[in-house]
């Protein structure tokens, strides 16, 4: 059973956190390039990755499992993402959009697995 993934608001909410991630930390500093933006970065494209994934997958369960994945990656994003800008390495107009943009994201995917998982 494929599900079309661009249907769902968290995959629109997490794809627009990507480019949002991507723009925010263009301007890091150059030894940042293999350490904390790398990470933020992977964490960050991690999430839509496992949406779209799980969305090929036939059972739900295996669809959870995926949106659990994201879910994950969403909220080391959000942290890393708070880290950086204790860490003087994001501006604060930028850290409070992505973390505004990060807590609509997790109570969305959090609500979706929720409602996929079966009840007992």
């Amino acid at each position: 059973m494929s599900r079309d993934h661009r249907k769902l608001k968290v995959f629109v909410l997490a794809d627009a956190a990507v480019v949002k991630v991507y723009a925010s930390t263009r301007a890091m500093p150059v030894a940042e390039r293999f350490g904390l933006q790398a990470q933020i970065r992977r964490a960050a494209v991690s999430v839509p990755a496992n949406i779209v994934e799980g969305s090929t997958r036939e059972s739900a369960r295996e669809y959870v499992y995926f949106l659990s994945i994201a879910l994950g990656s969403a909220s080391e994003a959000h942290y890393l993402l708070g880290l950086a800008q204790r860490l003087g390495l994001l501006p604060d107009a930028d850290a409070a959009a992505l973390d505004s943009q990060y807590d609509n994201l997790i109570r969305g995917l959090s609500a979706l697995i929720r409602a996929l998982k079966p009840r007992r």
